[in-house]
């Protein structure tokens, strides 16, 4: 199916979604477009929101004219993939043109933050589809091990350079650094960080 008929399925599955009770989200995979129930939990929208507020900080510095913003779809048509990340860096302007995703060739990097109950779309099908979108850094957080995972170095579908990190250390992201100390894991109130 080319990508103006799945985008065209992707825009009438965001449509129905509106009516559903529950956040969607859609997004066009190597299966094509598919419509996904979101119940971020507290401690994944705190991390989002602790990047993007350092990330916001240190941009004006990099990258003026660039924000970190969470929610916007960004798309790739030549192959054929639409994805919602967790959080990206992109032109602050394209929250204010039309349509519904932002172009992957404005993305400088992407962040997930990964969730129970579906780990491997963050660590299987997104770490090949957004270096094949060109995008330069992808962060992976996981609150389930207390883990985090840098990747750079696009080429084709996958990422040539990998580090990992845990949750207490300064995390260099292309070139900024997130200080992950106050990143909790999912579990009981109260546990330890690491």
């Amino acid at each position: 199916m080319d990508y103006s008929k799945m985008r065209a399925i992707a825009e009438e599955l965001t449509a129905y979604a509106e009516h559903l009770e529950g956040a969607w989200t859609v997004e066009i995979g190597p299966s094509g477009p598919f419509l996904a129930m979101t119940s971020p939990s507290k401690r994944h929208q705190g991390a989002v929101r602790r990047i993007r507020n350092q990330l916001d900080e240190q941009l004006p510095a990099t990258h003026p004219g660039y924000i970190c913003a969470n929610g916007p779809e960004i798309e790739h048509p030549e192959i054929g993939r639409m994805r919602r990340p967790d959080a990206v860096v992109i032109p602050e302007a394209v929250l204010d043109e039309e349509g519904l995703a932002v172009d992957a060739t404005q993305v400088l990097a992407v962040i997930e933050i990964v969730s129970p109950s579906n780990p491997e779309n963050d660590y299987g099908e997104k770490l090949a589809d957004y270096p094949a979108m060109g995008i330069a850094h992808y962060m992976i957080v996981d609150p389930r091990t207390g883990t985090i995972e840098v990747h750079s170095a696009p080429c084709k579908d996958r990422y040539q350079d990998k580090v990992p990190y845990i949750f207490g250390d300064a995390v260099p992201f292309g070139p900024w650094t997130v200080e992950t100390g106050a990143f909790r894991r999912y579990g009981k109130a109260g546990d330890d960080p690491r």
